[in-house]
């Protein structure tokens, strides 16, 4: 089987729809940058706005934030994938389609109906907003994550549909034949046939529990009598949310399979622990959840004790196969370092770190002190804004200039300063989180203004930097090419 042959065509509509996805993209991480620094400068006291549009603000930007980080995870799973089987541009243009009516749909809840619950939309907060916003408000951010959701919905099927096709079935996709066979393993297999049919499996799972508990939520908004039962809707939100921010970075670590190897000159092979480890996580990912339960003591005790034990297990099968597999690929390769490789090598070390405060919270002793402290926003921006964010720009950077990158002062300059600003960014949460200073608070005690003060000095040059670095992704979208 040849399996480095373009199964997708190459055609000017597909072309056009991966550049609608980088335009858009980045336009719409610089506006959740600029949100999510404006509520640290409300928290800092810099910024003068009521706490009421400060929760705006924050439900805006962490809505905004999951959305665009599935969005371009997708669309560099997308443009590796279709090497590899025939997927439909159609499709992927429905998906952003569909995701575009969404957003409207939720800044018109925000913007005009002044909703502010939180991304999680917990049940039953958004009916209960004590006349801050009213059911239709509620129901339009509700309804908007229902059209994003079909949208991401659609595209999965699809690439489960073309996997199927050319693989056989999922499971041959997986590589589990191959893991359990007798000798030597068969590698040839793409690593990105293996990532994708994982992100594949369980975000259909999560988006189902998600249109589900999102359903149910409409109803109860309407018809307030229908009551659901508030664990198993916390569970099923929860389940949702957390296999589809999990699964932005398994799409967007994709990249680092792909264009290490473009730089190195070693082709990228799998082996059974890379088998085995995409195996245990595609499990891992969907049962780990519970973690964020372990003080709702009506939860089971089975679920809330499996949740911790996967806790310290769930990032690390992929991301030391994918660490060491990177290593061992660049070591004496002789590759000559760019911007993009800069950045995609830098990702797995705000992957990797990032996973370490979220292991020390999952400790139940920790838990009880800390999960409702600025400890947990610590840890997922340093898993998203070190792992992801350098992981995507890296990919789409190198989807733009095909290795051809001619590096300046300016972009050295900016790859440091993101890197350093945004480290600095997230420990100014952990510091936070350790001395107990609460999450989500728009109005910060005098004790804690040092720290929302630092954060928001720190947001604002990685806002400088990734504005630098969008722009120069932008001037380079015009050579976007999707072939290998």
């Amino acid at each position: 089987m040849n399996t480095t042959a373009m199964q997708s065509p190459d055609t000017p509509a597909a072309k056009l729809a991966f550049q609608l996805y980088i335009a858009i993209g980045i336009a719409v991480f610089l506006l959740m940058m600029i949100a999510g620094a404006a509520f640290r400068a409300i928290q800092a006291t810099w910024l003068p706005i009521p706490a009421n549009y400060a929760y705006e603000i924050m439900t805006l930007h962490g809505a905004g934030m999951v959305g665009v980080s599935g969005l371009a995870g997708a669309a560099v799973m997308w443009y590796f994938l279709r090497r590899y089987v025939a997927l439909s541009t159609a499709m992927f243009l429905t998906m952003l389609a569909l995701s575009l009516v969404g957003v409207v749909m939720i800044l018109g809840a925000i913007g005009i109906g002044r909703f502010a619950a939180g991304w999680t939309f917990l049940y039953p907060l958004p009916a209960k907003s004590m006349g801050i916003w009213g059911t239709h408000a509620a129901a339009a951010f509700v309804g908007g994550l229902v059209f994003i959701g079909v949208g991401f919905l659609l595209f999965y099927l699809d690439c489960a549909i073309a996997l199927i096709r050319r693989y056989g079935s999922l499971v041959k996709a997986l590589g589990l034949d191959r893991l359990f066979g007798s000798g030597p393993v068969d590698t040839s297999l793409p690593p990105t046939v293996v990532a994708s049919t994982m992100v594949v499996i369980i975000n259909i799972l999560g988006i189902l529990a998600g249109a589900v508990v999102l359903v149910m939520t409409l109803v109860n908004l309407y018809v307030p009598s229908v009551a659901f039962d508030a664990l198993l809707m916390k569970n099923l939100i929860f389940f949702f949310g957390h296999v589809f921010i999990n699964a932005t970075i398994y799409m967007a670590v994709i990249g680092v399979y792909e264009i290490v190897p473009k730089y190195t000159g070693r082709p990228w092979m799998i082996s059974r622990p890379f088998l085995a480890s995409w195996a245990a996580v595609t499990l891992i990912v969907m049962a780990v959840y519970p973690h964020h339960l372990l003080m709702d003591y009506a939860m089971p005790k089975w679920a809330v004790v499996t949740g911790q034990v996967l806790s310290y297990l769930s990032g690390i099968p992929v991301l030391l196969v994918t660490v060491y597999g990177a290593l061992t690929n660049i070591h004496r390769s002789g590759l000559e370092w760019d911007l993009p490789l800069r950045l995609i090598l830098f990702s797995l070390f705000g992957w990797a770190a990032g996973v370490i405060p979220a292991i020390i919270d999952g400790v139940i002793r920790v838990n009880l002190v800390m999960h409702n402290t600025q400890w947990v926003p610590g840890h997922f921006h340093f898993y998203l804004l070190l792992g992801l964010v350098p992981m995507l720009l890296g990919s789409l950077l190198y989807a733009c200039t095909r290795g051809q990158w001619k590096e300046t002062a300016l972009d050295r300059a900016s790859f440091w300063t993101f890197g350093v600003a945004g480290a600095v960014f997230c420990f100014a949460f952990l510091v936070a989180g350790w001395q107990g200073v609460p999450r989500r608070f728009a109005v910060h005690d005098g004790a804690w203004l040092s720290f929302a003060q630092i954060g928001t000095l720190a947001a604002t040059l990685v806002l400088v930097a990734a504005v630098v670095l969008g722009v120069r992704l932008l001037a380079r979208l015009p050579r976007a090419s999707l072939s290998a």
